[in-house]
């Protein structure tokens, strides 16, 4: 049964900043010192939210829907997720773990015959055998469950694959989603993933990281093994018994006016500003087919509220557990947020010092010491949303916006500083 929504305890009951360790002075600066980013227009609103042990001490909503229409952003807002979707993706995939559908060292081949049989792109000299025109080594292992949610696929992706490959597999290429369009790919994802399986990998599963490319694999075999769309198991097993009633991977039309304008960055005249990316009412979200459900964020992914997303963190933070519903087991969530890449050498996103763990980026300490304690865990999206859950501290913290690739936009760090303001308000 789903919580029911009150203004007391909805998304989460409130209390006192001091009552649960906070500063109520220094978490009143959090939305004056957010503002800037807003009247810079490096942002066109904010909608933040904190919680400690389960408890909102911060919860507001700054600037606007758009920028011309002036129209106030509201608590309610709802966003594309983008990556933000992974966490979500993880837990459902946890899910079946749970269910005995899957296991993480299951190979995907076991549930996609087309990942059979995989060779790995050769380094100069080392190739044994030939795909194509290219030097070629058999994989030392499978790709698998595990390999798809941290990352380490060795799948090709448009920023490793050579130029050759246009040539060498012309049939495959426009298929496999590695052509840069700012449209989704016509074919299903399925199709686009068992175009991916064809071409060679770049690297030995599990030994290199690379972002994203496994997400659509892990999504497909998750609906083969449920034998639902990521949609309809993700309403059931985690949106609705969480009470996360504005959350799904398409907007009704009656919430079209809580949707807002998408911005990128652009560079005119030797500044950066803030251009239309897209617009509600046009947006795929609203008019498209509502059959594409890509589990890590693709074309927007999952759409939420700040309210929404902070019950599905504050669930995680709780060890699987929500107003008395159970999603997950404790030792589950505890593994699902513990770093799986080891000591692996490189791992760009988010950096130094980070793991990441079954959807989720784990914070492992080392390097140049930051507030987030260790053992943090969360993530962002491509649009602007990001959230942690600090279990040290007990802490959620969510940040939403909407402006595509914001970090290129020079000393656009809100959800540094969002951060920050979060952490130093701690008594």
């Amino acid at each position: 049964m789903s919580p029911k929504k009150t203004s007391v305890n909805w998304p989460l009951p409130s209390a006192e900043p001091e009552e649960v360790g906070f500063s109520s002075e220094r978490l009143a600066g959090i939305c004056p010192g957010l503002q800037k980013f807003i009247d810079k227009k490096m942002v066109p609103h904010l909608v933040t939210l904190v919680a400690r042990h389960g408890k909102v001490v911060h919860y507001e909503a700054q600037g606007y829907m758009d920028f011309d229409s002036k129209k106030p952003a509201t608590k309610d807002t709802i966003y594309r997720l983008w990556s933000n979707t992974k966490p979500i993706t993880g837990t459902a995939t946890m899910l079946c773990v749970e269910d005995g559908l899957l296991n993480l060292d299951d190979p995907v081949s076991k549930y996609i015959p087309a990942f059979k049989n995989q060779v790995v792109r050769a380094e100069p000299g080392e190739g044994r055998g030939m795909m194509m025109g290219t030097a070629t080594v058999p994989v030392a292992r499978d790709i698998t469950i595990r390999d798809c949610l941290r990352n380490t696929t060795g799948l090709s992706t448009a920023r490793r694959a050579p130029l050759s490959y246009l040539n060498e597999f012309r049939d495959v290429i426009p298929k496999s989603g590695l052509l840069i369009s700012p449209e989704r790919p016509s074919g299903s994802i399925r199709e686009t993933v068992e175009a991916l399986a064809k071409l060679p990998l770049e690297s030995q599963p599990g030994t290199q990281f690379e972002y994203q490319v496994g997400y659509p694999v892990v999504g497909t075999v998750l609906e083969i093994v449920i034998g639902k769309t990521l949609e309809e198991f993700y309403q059931e097993r985690i949106f609705k018994p969480l009470g996360m009633k504005d959350t799904s991977f398409y907007l009704p039309r009656n919430k079209l006016d809580r949707f807002p304008t998408l911005y990128r960055p652009v560079y005119e005249a030797g500044k950066w500003k803030l251009s239309v990316a897209e617009k509600p009412e046009t947006s795929e979200k609203v008019t498209g087919p509502r059959t594409y459900f890509e589990a890590g964020g693709g074309a927007g992914g999952v759409l939420s509220t700040a309210a929404d997303y902070a019950r599905f963190a504050q669930m995680l933070l709780n060890g699987g557990e929500l107003d008395g519903v159970r999603i997950l087991g404790r030792k589950t969530v505890e593994l699902m947020t513990s770093s799986h890449t080891g000591d692996m050498v490189l791992i760009p996103i988010p950096g130094p010092g980070f793991g990441f763990g079954m959807g989720v980026g784990v914070y492992k300490g080392g390097g140049i010491p930051i507030m987030r304690s260790v053992g943090t865990f969360g993530w962002s999206g491509m649009a602007g949303t990001t959230c942690f859950a600090d279990p040290k501290e007990g802490l959620v913290g969510v940040c939403f916006t909407q402006v595509f690739m914001h970090e290129v936009m020079i000393d656009n760090l809100y959800q540094e500083e969002f951060e920050r303001l979060v952490y130093q308000a701690l008594l």
